[in-house]
């Protein structure tokens, strides 16, 4: 008999291997590691390994906000400068395997419109923050805009995600462990969603 396997199933696995850094010694650089590859690589958000790490520390929600925001931030420069040096190779590849071709080309406008506001949207919520870095480097928009944008978003996110854990406690992980198929479908409409926000926006 065949297993089922969940339509998820790849990245449950990513979850499972994030959520094991939390447990490791080595849990704050792994953190500011996940934090830093996810603006231009990693498919898993760092808000999994956040959670994970405050939930077990809530005292050290205000540090692993900061490293959290730290990673993400200098890792947008990576992605910047895949856009700007190494689109034609590895910038292309990414942007082909996560299918982001249609969200490029709209962050291309959006940037025309609005630099700072296009960043700090896609850096407060879910949609693809290496899309941003990545075309932020494409487009050749100002690097301080960029870095500005990013830890305004970056760190109001973070910070907001860790100071919930610190108030309602490990409960919020258990029930994302849980549901965890089902967070998974609610996290991809809202990154559908707000990217028909910023197409519409954008035309």
């Amino acid at each position: 008999m065949l297993r089922k396997i969940s339509p998820f199933y790849w990245l449950r696995r990513m979850y499972n291997w994030t959520l094991r850094q939390s447990g490791s010694p080595h849990a704050p650089r792994a953190l500011f590691g996940v934090a830093f590859i996810e603006s231009s690589v990693f498919p898993v958000p760092p808000d999994v390994l956040l959670v994970a790490m405050t939930a077990a520390k809530r005292e050290k929600w205000l540090k692993y906000a900061c490293i959290c925001t730290a990673g993400s931030v200098l890792g947008a420069l990576l992605g910047y400068s895949i856009g700007f040096f190494l689109y034609e190779t590895i910038g292309k590849w990414i942007i082909n395997t996560y299918n982001l071709r249609e969200v490029i080309s709209v962050i291309g406008r959006k940037y025309g419109e609005n630099a700072f506001f296009t960043v700090f949207t896609a850096a407060f919520t879910p949609i693809p923050y290496k899309a941003i870095t990545i075309s932020a480097g494409v487009f050749r928009i100002s690097l301080p805009v960029l870095v500005c944008a990013s830890l305004v978003g970056r760190a109001g996110r973070f910070f907001m995600v860790s100071g919930s854990i610190r108030i309602f406690g490990a409960g919020i992980q258990k029930t994302v462990e849980k549901y965890f198929d089902i967070f998974s479908v609610v996290f991809l409409i809202m990154l559908i969603g707000g990217y028909l926000l910023l197409k519409h926006a954008a035309g």
